[in-house]
């Protein structure tokens, strides 16, 4: 039995793009009346993309984007950005 760890490496890539993606998202979940962070926590915790509305296309865009990247991203950026 093998006790070693194993890594788990995500990479940076499109990090740029996540942030735009979820501040559209954000935009179109405040312009239909939501809490944008309530609703997005929502879909994190559940990978159930009936918390985005489709408002602007906000539930597509969304669900281009890998869940455990964008966690990977906002933890990073919770922890590390000022």
């Amino acid at each position: 039995m093998d006790d070693a760890t194993i890594k788990f490496v995500v990479p940076d890539d499109g990090a740029d793009e996540m942030k735009r993606i979820l501040k559209a998202v954000y935009a179109s979940l405040n312009e239909k009346g939501y809490n944008p962070i309530n609703q997005i926590v929502g879909y994190l915790l559940s990978e159930d993309p009936t918390y985005i509305t489709n408002h602007k296309n906000a539930r597509s865009l969304i669900c281009k984007i890998d869940r455990d990247d964008l966690l990977s991203e906002l933890v990073r950026h919770y922890l590390f950005d000022e």
